[in-house]
C-alpha cells in the first residue's frame, strides 16, 4: 500500500492546491513541499528492501484474464529514479516559492507541477506495461499545461503546442509498440516481458515494435531529429525547465530505454537505431549550445547534447555502458538542475538572461556565481567533480566499441567533450570582466533560501566527485543489478584510475576545449553571430511548422470536400455508412435468408407497427409544414417501439424508452423556439421547389433503407442459435453472483459496472457541455421575428402570442394541483429505485421519472417558482452521483476485490424481516443521481436561452399566482 500511497498523494496534493486561494503562495509551498516529503519517507522506508536486492510489488486485479491490472513495481532503478523525482522537486518548490510572482496564479503552478510529479512516479514505478503507456501520455500533457503557465506569451502557447504535439505523437507510437510486444509475449506484465527478452528478439515482429518504442522514447527525451520542441520549451518559468527539462521529463525516455534495456538490446538494429540517434544528437547540441546568447538556451541545447550521450551509452549495449548511462543520468540531473535555477537567479535579480549584456557578475552577487561555476565545471567534465567520473566512464566504452576500422565513435565521444567545456567556458564568462550597467536591474544576491537547493545540489556534485564509491555507491549499484541481474560487471567509481587512453580523452577534451573558446570568441567573434555555423540550414523547427501547415491545408481540403455546415448532409453521409455497413452484415448470413419461411401476422402487433410507420410517415411530411405536429408524430412512434418492447417481454426497456420519450421531447420542443420559421413552397421559386423535392425524395429512400437494414439485422441476432450469445452467461449468474433476479439491472451495475460508470461520465460531461454552450448563446434576431411583410406565410400557430398560449394551453388544467404531483412522482421515482435490482426498474429509470416530475413543474409552475423553491442546483447532483459511483466502487479495494466488485450484505430487521443489500444498491443511486442531474442541467440551460430569446416557451408565464408578466 505504500507504493500506491507514493503515487497517489500527488494527483491529492494537485486537487488541494487547485482549490487554494490566489494569494496563498506559502501554503501552496508548504502543501507541496509536504506532499515531497512524504514521498521521500515513504522512498526511505523501501530502501533496505531495495539494498537487500528485493523487488516490491503491489498489485490490484482489475481484468486479470486480460492482463490489465493496476501493478506498481519498485526494484532498484526505479527507486532510484524516484528519489530523483521526488528530491528534486522537494527543492524545486523550495526555489519557486521565491522565484514565481505574487501576481502569477500559482496555486495553478503547484497543482500541474504536483501532477506531473505523479505522472512520472507512475510511469517509473509501472509494473504494466498499458499502465506504464498511460502515465506517460499524463506526463505529455501535464508538462504541456507546465510549459505553457504562462499562456499570455505567444511564444509560451507555441512551445508547449511544439512539445506537446512531438511527445505526444511519440506516445502513440509507444502505444502501438507496447501493445505489439503484449501480442508477442502474451502479457503486458512488466516482469513477464522481462523475462521473454529472446522470443521478442527472434519474433518477426521486432524490428517493427523496436522502431515503434524508439520513437516513443527518442521523442520524449528530444533525440534526433526530434530534438527541436526542447529548446522552444524553455518558454516556460524556470522551476519548470529546472525540474522537467534536466532532472524528469526528458528522462523518461532514457528510463524507458534503460527499463526495456533486457528485452529490446543487443541486436545490431538496437545499436543503430539508439546508438546512432544519441550520436547525431550530442554532437548536434554540443555544438549548437556553443552558438546560443540566451542562458537557458544554451542549457536547453546542452541537456540535448548530455541526453544524447546517454542514449548513445545505452546504443553501445554493453553492461559497462550501461553502468555508465545510469551514472551520468544521476550526474546530469543534479548539475543541469542547479544550472537552471542559477540562470533563474541571474534573471530574476538582473531582468536579462542575454549573455551579450551580462558580465562581471561575480562582483555583484558571488555566493551565486561561485555555486554556478562548480556547477558548469561539472556539465565541462573537470577532475574531482561527478561530470569526469562519468564522461570518463563514457570515452572508455566508445574505445571499447571502437577499433582501427571504426574510429568514428571515440572521436565523437571527444569532439562532443570539446564542444561541452566551449559552452560550459561561455556560460562562465558572464561571471567576469566589468560590471555591466546597461541592465534591467542592478543585480544582487537572491534571498538566503532561493539560493539553499543550488547548493545542495552543487554540494552533491563535489562529494559525489570526490567520494564516489561512499556517496551513490550503492545506489549506483542497486539500479545496475535490477537492469542487469546476473550479467552485472565489475566496475570502480575510484577517483583515480592511472594513466590511461579515458584520462587522456579527458584532458584532450578539456584542452581542446578551451582553445576551441579562445578562437571563437578571438578570431570567429562569437558574440556577434547570430545563426549557427552550417546547421542554420537545418531547422528542425522549421521542419516541424511546415508539416504543420501541410495537415492543416489537407485538412481544410478535406473540410471542403466532407464537410458542410448544414447538419441535412452530414446525417446523409452518417446513415449512408450505417447503411452500408448493415448491408454488409446481412449479406454475410445467407443460410439464414433461405430458411425464412413466410409465417401468419399476429394482428394487434401488425396493427401496433401500422400506426409506428404511419406517425414516422407523417412525422416526415409534417416537418416540412409544421414542427410541433412532426414532433408530436414522432413522439408517436416512440411510444410505439415502448409497446414492441413490452409484447416482447422487455419492461425495462419499455420503460427506459417511454421516460426517455418524455424528456427529450420536451427538451426539443424548448429547442423548437429557436429555428427559423419554415417558409412554404410559394414563396421559392421552380427550381428551388424541385431541389427539394429530390433532396426529401432521397432522404425518404434513405431512411426506410436504413430503418430495413437495421432491423434484417436485429432479425440476424435474433435468429442466433441457442447459447451462442452471451445472454446464457448473465442469465445463469445474475442472482447467484449479482444478487438479483432483474438481468438487465444487474447486468448495468455489477458485471458491466465500469462501462456504465464511463457512460454516467460522459452523461455528465455533455450536460456540462451544453450548459456551457448555451450559458453565452443568443438566438440570432431571424430565429424570432420575421419582417412583416412574410408574417402572413407563416403557420398560424407560430403567430399565438404568449398571452393566447397561456390562456388556450395552461389554465385548462390549474398549476397548484401539478404542483402536488411532484411528491407523487417522487414516491413513483422511488418504487422504481427501490425494486430494479429484482423486478423492472432501477437508478437510471427512477432518475428519468423524477425528471418528468420536475420538468411538469417547470412547464405548469415557471421557471421562477421552480428555482425559488426548490433550489434544484443540477451541477451538485452530477457531482455528488459521480462520487458515489466512486466511492461504491472504490469499497471493494479494501477487502482485496477489484474495482466496482459487488457485494450483497444481509440483515434481519424485526418488522421487515431478512434484507439483502447489495453494494450495487448505492452504484445505482449514483446513477440516479447523474441522471437527475444532467437532465435538470440542461432543462434549465434550455429553458432560461428561451427566456431570453423573448420566444416564451412552455411554462415561461406564471399561472398559479399569475401577474400576467413574463420572467426575466
Amino acid at each position: 500500500m505504500l507504493l500506491l500511497t507514493l503515487i497517489l498523494i500527488p494527483f491529492i496534493g494537485c486537487f488541494i492546491a487547485a482549490m487554494l486561494p490566489v494569494n496563498a503562495r506559502n501554503r501552496e509551498a508548504w502543501l507541496a513541499a509536504a506532499v515531497a516529503l512524504v514521498g521521500l519517507v515513504i522512498l526511505g522506508l523501501q530502501f533496505p528492501h531495495i539494498n537487500s536486492g528485493e523487488v516490491i510489488r503491489y498489485q490490484l486485479d482489475w481484468m486479470p484474464d486480460y492482463g490489465l491490472n493496476l501493478v506498481l513495481r519498485m526494484d532498484g532503478l526505479a527507486w532510484l529514479f524516484s528519489m530523483l523525482i521526488v528530491g528534486i522537486f522537494l527543492l524545486i518548490v523550495v526555489y519557486a516559492r521565491y522565484y514565481m510572482s505574487p501576481e502569477d496564479p500559482v496555486p495553478r503552478f503547484f497543482s500541474f507541477l504536483l501532477a506531473f510529479m505523479g505522472s512520472m512516479l507512475g510511469v517509473v514505478l509501472s509494473g504494466n506495461l498499458i499502465q506504464l503507456v498511460l502515465f506517460w501520455e499524463l506526463t505529455s500533457l501535464s508538462s504541456f499545461l507546465l510549459i505553457g503557465y504562462w499562456h499570455h506569451r505567444a511564444e509560451a502557447r507555441r512551445g508547449a503546442r511544439m512539445a506537446f504535439t512531438v511527445t505526444a505523437s511519440g506516445g502513440l507510437c509507444l502505444l502501438a509498440g507496447v501493445l505489439m510486444i503484449g501480442h508477442i509475449i502474451g502479457s503486458y506484465d512488466l516482469d513477464v516481458v522481462l523475462a521473454s527478452g529472446e522470443t521478442l528478439r527472434d519474433h518477426a515482429w521486432y524490428l517493427p515494435a523496436l522502431i515503434l518504442v524508439a520513437l516513443g522514447a527518442l521523442t520524449k527525451s528530444a533525440q534526433f531529429p526530434f530534438h527541436f520542441w526542447l529548446p522552444h520549451a524553455m518558454a516556460a518559468p524556470t522551476p519548470v525547465s529546472a525540474y522537467l527539462h534536466s532532472a524528469t521529463m526528458v528522462k523518461a525516455g532514457i528510463f524507458l530505454l534503460m527499463r526495456l534495456w533486457p528485452v529490446l538490446s543487443g541486436t545490431p538494429e538496437w545499436t543503430w537505431i539508439i546508438g546512432g540517434a544519441g550520436v547525431c544528437t550530442l554532437l548536434i547540441g554540443s555544438f549548437i549550445a556553443i552558438f546560443q546568447h540566451d542562458l537557458k538556451g544554451l542549457l536547453a541545447y546542452s541537456t540535448i547534447s548530455h541526453l544524447g550521450l546517454i542514449t548513445a551509452l545505452l546504443g553501445i549495449g554493453t553492461p559497462l555502458a550501461m553502468v555508465a548511462a545510469i551514472f551520468h543520468t544521476l550526474n546530469h540531473a543534479t548539475f543541469k538542475a542547479s544550472l537552471f535555477m542559477g540562470v533563474g537567479i541571474i534573471d530574476h535579480e538582473s531582468g536579462t538572461r542575454d549573455m551579450r549584456k551580462l558580465r562581471g557578475l561575480y562582483r555583484l552577487m558571488p555566493h551565486t556565481a561561485t555555486l554556478a561555476i562548480v556547477a558548469s565545471a561539472a556539465m565541462a567534465g573537470v577532475p574531482f567533480l561527478n561530470g569526469f567520473l562519468s564522461k570518463e566512464m563514457f570515452f572508455a566504452e566508445t574505445l571499447l566499441v571502437g577499433s582501427s576500422n571504426n574510429w568514428w565513435m571515440p572521436l565523437a565521444a571527444v569532439t562532443m567533450g570539446m564542444f561541452s567545456v566551449a559552452y560550459s567556458l561561455r556560460f562562465i564568462h558572464v561571471f567576469f570582466g566589468k560590471p555591466a550597467t546597461d541592465l534591467p536591474k542592478t543585480p544582487h544576491e537572491p534571498p538566503r533560501w532561493m539560493r539553499f537547493p543550488v547548493e545542495v545540489l552543487v554540494v552533491f556534485c563535489l562529494v559525489v566527485g570526490i567520494i564516489p564509491g561512499l556517496s551513490v555507491g550503492p545506489l549506483l549499484h542497486n539500479a545496475v543489478e535490477s537492469v542487469l541481474g546476473d550479467q552485472t560487471p565489475y566496475y570502480s567509481l575510484a577517483l583515480w584510475h592511472g594513466f590511461n587512453i579515458p584520462l587522456l580523452m579527458s584532458f584532450l577534451a578539456l584542452g581542446g576545449g578551451v582553445v576551441l573558446y579562445y578562437l571563437l570568441r578571438t578570431r570567429y567573434n562569437l558574440t556577434q553571430r547570430d545563426r549557427v555555423p552550417v546547421l542554420y540550414r537545418f531547422n528542425g523547427k522549421q521542419a516541424y511548422e511546415n508539416i504543420m501547415l501541410e495537415m492543416r491545408s489537407a485538412a481544410s481540403r478535406l473540410e471542403r470536400l466532407l464537410g458542410t455546415r448544414r447538419l441535412q448532409p452530414q446525417l446523409v453521409l452518417i446513415v449512408s455508412a450505417c447503411l452500408a455497413a448493415a448491408v454488409a452484415a446481412a449479406a454475410s448470413a445467407p443460410q439464414v435468408w433461405a430458411d425464412l419461411e413466410p409465417t401468419t401476422p399476429h394482428i394487434p402487433f401488425a396493427i401496433i407497427w401500422v400506426i409506428g410507420c404511419a406517425c414516422a410517415i407523417a412525422a416526415a411530411w409534417q416537418a416540412k409544414y409544421h414542427r410541433l405536429a412532426a414532433l408530436s408524430l414522432v413522439g408517436g412512434a416512440g411510444l410505439v417501439v415502448c409497446l414492441t418492447f413490452l409484447w416482447l417481454s422487455a419492461p425495462d426497456l419499455a420503460l427506459t424508452q417511454l421516460m426517455v420519450e418524455t424528456v427529450t421531447t420536451v427538451l426539443i420542443l424548448l429547442g423548437l423556439r429557436w429555428l427559423p420559421p419554415r417558409l412554404p413552397d410559394i414563396a421559392r421559386d421552380l427550381a428551388e421547389r424541385r431541389a427539394a423535392r429530390t433532396r426529401r425524395t432521397r432522404d425518404f429512400v434513405l431512411a426506410v433503407g436504413s430503418g430495413l437494414a437495421m432491423a434484417a439485422i436485429s432479425y440476424l441476432v435474433l435468429m442466433l442459435p441457442a447459447g451462442a450469445g452471451i445472454g446464457g452467461f448473465f442469465l445463469e449468474r445474475a442472482l447467484s453472483e449479482g444478487g438479483g433476479s432483474n438481468v438487465v439491472n444487474v447486468l448495468l451495475v455489477d458485471f458491466r459496472g465500469f462501462d456504465t460508470m464511463g457512460e454516467i461520465a460522459v452523461l455528465g460531461i455533455v450536460a456540462l457541455t451544453v450548459y456551457g454552450l448555451l450559458r453565452r448563446f443568443r438566438p440570432a434576431a431571424e430565429s424570432m421575428t420575421l419582417p412583416p411583410q412574410q408574417t402572413n406565410l407563416i403557420d398560424p400557430a407560430a403567430r399565438e402570442t404568449p398571452t393566447e398560449q397561456s390562456e388556450t394551453g395552461y389554465l385548462m388544467v390549474p398549476a397548484v394541483y401539478l404542483r402536488l404531483l411532484l411528491p407523487m412522482v417522487l414516491v413513483c421515482a422511488l418504487y422504481f429505485f427501490m425494486r430494479g435490482h429484482n423486478l423492472p426498474g432501477g437508478g437510471f429509470v427512477a432518475g428519468l421519472v423524477f425528471s418528468v416530475g420536475i420538468i411538469i413543474q417547470y412547464m405548469m409552475a415557471g421557471t421562477v417558482w421552480v428555482e425559488s423553491r426548490l433550489h434544484l442546483q443540477p451541477h451538485r447532483w452530477l457531482a455528488l452521483g459521480l462520487v458515489i459511483a466512486v466511492v461504491t466502487g472504490l469499497g471493494a479495494l479494501p477487502v482485496g476485490f477489484p474495482f466496482l466488485t459487488s457485494h450483497t450484505a444481509h440483515f434481519s430487521l424485526p418488522v421487515l424481516g431478512e434484507l439483502h443489500m447489495p453494494s450495487a444498491f448505492f452504484f445505482d443511486l449514483g446513477v440516479f443521481c447523474v441522471v437527475v442531474g444532467a437532465t435538470m442541467l440542461i432543462l434549465t440551460a434550455l429553458a432560461h436561452q428561451s427566456i431570453r430569446s423573448h420566444r416564451l416557451p412552455l411554462g415561461a408565464v406564471e399561472v398559479a399566482e399569475n401577474t400576467g408578466k413574463e420572467e426575466n
